[in-house]
């Protein structure tokens, strides 16, 4: 039944209904079955003699026989590599072995002929040598499946993990990698990086890494455009197509040599989804690489422990990395107890653990320290945000501002201009721009570009003051770096990873911000008024009518005791206090001291949130494929497209060729806030009207309006 399943799904039929399949008109199955039959026992004689040894029925080999079934068959179904023959011969077989063989090599699945002459780190990396942690995360022998690498932003993770898969290539404990990021935004910007690191580690022969991005058809440089009847045309070089069979189709991404895309598509491979058991066995190959693995909430922190269950047990690596991991959810991933809050508080950091130990193999970091002044604020309104942020630049000061919502960034873009410092703001055509999740595809990329320009981390960037103002887009990815940070409460991990955008490299700075300081916008009257529940500003959460708690950053435990933090630690020298920080407020037992503390009020507000992330963790149980389980009957949901992250899953927009976007260039498609929409979205096209700076469409009975402050809904003019 696993091999029958090679359509994607697991299919159920019973042996009475397969003995009396009725006879067609003109066609007779049963005389086309004899000679497949014939031909089947003609090609593998072994499998029609006496039996041996029984096959295994281990659920593990099952599901991987269903995946490479599944794998197997969408290469066959490909007449690039398996010409159509209508009346196949008795040496076929050969003939299909041969075409088979030259798939495989074509597309990547075979790497015999792809060696890899040079390990070296700076062949890998393009640095002259490796930092502590990047010896001890890189050299790793291949006894070592699971490797866990907690070190500070910027210290070079990225590179430990090309040399990790680098050496493990070479010894051919793996012939592939998949490197998973949290954003799509993080994974084109990782593209390009990966993309020139398989330059040179293999030379003229390098395979091109594929941009696991649905619709994004990316491989290596090159760019495909979709044609009709699933085909893909690859202009640059059309002989290379069929090396650029995974980038394809989102199905096949985990089948490449190299891709590089979201941790979604990794998951898929958990789920109980169509294809699942293929992405499961194409990835089998690879070494898994997960970065910012504490950005998972309970949900996905359920499938990724499921995915790493099953890669492992069918002899998979991988490497999950991080900056501000708690104990509580590196223990969930090694699948050990947690320590006490005075053990983690004092477990060294950077460190390297692998699957199976208790403690980690310390590493030194990267000798690099930075004592950031950190202060809060009481208040998170857009106009004092606005006002501390103009002087600054002023003073020469490049000002990075990161909000919480889109909402808040816009209305604090707003509150610069009102207030005189539109000349500071980040230029894209030469106007005023910011940065936030709700631009088309094409548009972020200008953004990007934008903030990289404004924030450059070259020493010869200019010297004028600018502020550049976003939501959590700019925590991660790019290569930007700021005098001046001016950020709202969040969790500490998010903190870090937000002041890790802060005098990341030892530039000249202008006079008064020598020293990296970072201020913390907070509710004005505190957490309190959150418990009821309330929400503001990203923090806290709201219950629906069907009782559902919705929310952002909804732990007010931790984000009480990140002000305490803050409170009690005005310089935080990073990162020799990363460890600390991030068990002050995360560790279980400082937040039920805290909670008790607080009071009732806080202690219902716990319960609920306690039941949204039990919740949670259920959805994901149920959701996931178990590969350790026999081979379902079927899949719980016929929905193709299941959620990877509770919430977050808004359908993409398209809009007509040639349309042109707020700053001037060609934009094709947008990704619509899910809570925005609630049903199916049209397929086709959206009809545009051109407005001031902008467009709008309607879309359910709703008009939207797309401009430089990006996608917005328009609101209804009152009676």
């Amino acid at each position: 039944m696993a091999i029958l399943a090679h359509h994607g799904r697991p299919v159920s039929v019973s042996q009475q209904y397969l003995g009396n399949w009725p006879r067609l008109p003109g066609y007779d199955w049963h005389q086309d079955a004899a000679i497949l039959a014939e031909t089947l026992a003609s090609a593998f004689p072994d499998a029609f003699g006496p039996v041996r040894l029984p096959l295994p029925r281990a659920p593990g080999f099952i599901h991987l026989i269903a995946g490479f079934t599944a794998l197997a068959d969408w290469i066959g179904s490909d007449r690039r590599f398996f010409e159509f023959d209508p009346a196949p011969g008795p040496n076929y077989p050969d003939h299909a072995r041969k075409a088979a063989a030259n798939a495989l090599a074509e597309i990547g699945l075979d790497t015999a002929d792809l060696r890899l002459p040079d390990t070296s780190f700076r062949t890998v990396a393009g640095f002259p040598a490796p930092n502590p942690a990047q010896v001890v995360a890189g050299q790793m022998d291949d006894a070592n499946h699971l490797v866990i690498l907690e070190a500070e932003t910027g210290s070079g993770k990225t590179e430990a993990a090309l040399w990790r898969f680098a050496r493990l290539y070479a010894e051919g404990a793996v012939s592939g990698l998949y490197f998973a990021v949290p954003t799509r935004a993080a994974a084109h910007q990782l593209h390009r990086r990966v993309n020139a690191a398989l330059g040179r580690m293999f030379g003229a022969i390098a395979p091109e890494a594929v941009l696991a991005i649905p619709g994004a058809l990316v491989s290596g440089a090159a760019r495909g455009q979709k044609l009709p009847d699933f085909e893909v045309r690859w202009d640059d070089e059309p002989d290379l197509a069929p090396a650029r069979w995974a980038a394809e189709h989102a199905t096949r991404f985990l089948a490449a040599t190299v891709a590089v895309g979201t941790v979604d598509q990794a998951m898929l491979a958990a789920m109980e989804v169509k294809h699942a058991p293929m992405r499961g066995a194409a990835l089998t190959r690879s070494l898994l690489v997960i970065d910012e693995v504490h950005a998972s909430d309970d949900y996905m922190t359920e499938v990724i422990a499921e995915l790493l269950r099953g890669h492992l047990a069918a002899g998979g690596y991988a490497l999950l990395m991080s900056a501000t991991l708690g104990s509580r959810a590196r223990c969930r991933f090694l699948e050990t107890a947690l320590p006490s809050l005075v053990a983690a508080t004092t477990t060294p950091y950077p460190a390297v653990w692998v699957g199976g130990d208790l403690k980690p193999k310390s590493a030194d970091g990267t000798g690099r320290l930075k004592a950031v002044e950190i202060q809060t604020y009481p208040g998170m309104q857009a106009s004092p945000v606005a006002e501390v942020a103009i002087k600054a630049a002023r003073s020469g000061a490049r000002v990075l501002v990161i909000r919480n919502t889109v909402s808040a960034a816009i209305a604090t873009f707003q509150a610069v201009t009102d207030q005189g410092g539109s000349a500071f703001l980040m230029q894209v055509e030469d106007r005023p721009a910011l940065h936030h999740s709700r631009f088309a595809v094409e548009d972020r990329a200008l953004l990007d570009a934008a903030a990289e320009t404004a924030l450059s981390t070259k020493h010869d960037r200019k010297r004028s003051g600018c502020i550049v103002i976003g939501s959590q887009t700019l925590e991660q990815s790019l290569d930007i770096d700021a005098d001046f940070l001016l950020t709202d409460l969040c969790p500490v991990d998010v903190l870090l990873q937000r002041i890790g955008r802060l005098h990341r490299h030892d530039l000249s700075r202008p006079e008064g911000f020598a020293v990296p300081r970072t201020i913390v916008f907070c509710p004005a009257e505190g957490l309190e008024p959150l418990t009821k529940p309330g929400f503001e500003n990203g923090l806290g959460g709201w219950k629906t009518r069907d009782g559902t708690f919705h929310g952002i950053y909804t732990d007010l435990a931790g984000l009480e005791l990140t002000m305490r933090q803050i409170a009690a630690h005005p310089v935080w020298h990073i990162p020799a206090m990363n460890r600390a920080l991030v068990e002050h407020a995360t560790h279980p037992e400082a937040r039920a001291a805290v909670i008790a503390e607080m009071g009732p009020a806080w202690e219902g507000y716990e319960r609920d949130l306690a039941g949204k992330a039990a919740a949670a963790r259920m959805v994901g149980q149920l959701g996931v494929l178990r590969r350790d389980k026999p081979f379902p009957e079927r899949f719980r949901s016929d929905d193709e497209k299941v959620m990877t992250r509770l919430g977050e899953q808004g359908p993409v927009l398209s809009f007509v060729p040639g349309t042109i976007g707020p700053f001037g260039k060609p934009v094709t498609r947008i990704v619509l806030p899910a809570h925005w929409v609630h049903g199916p979205v049209p397929d086709t096209p959206l009809v545009l009207e051109s407005c001031a700076g902008g467009f709008t469409f309607v879309l359910a009975e709703r008009t939207y309006r797309y401009s430089r402050e990006g996608l917005d809904r328009v609101r209804e003019a009152s009676a």
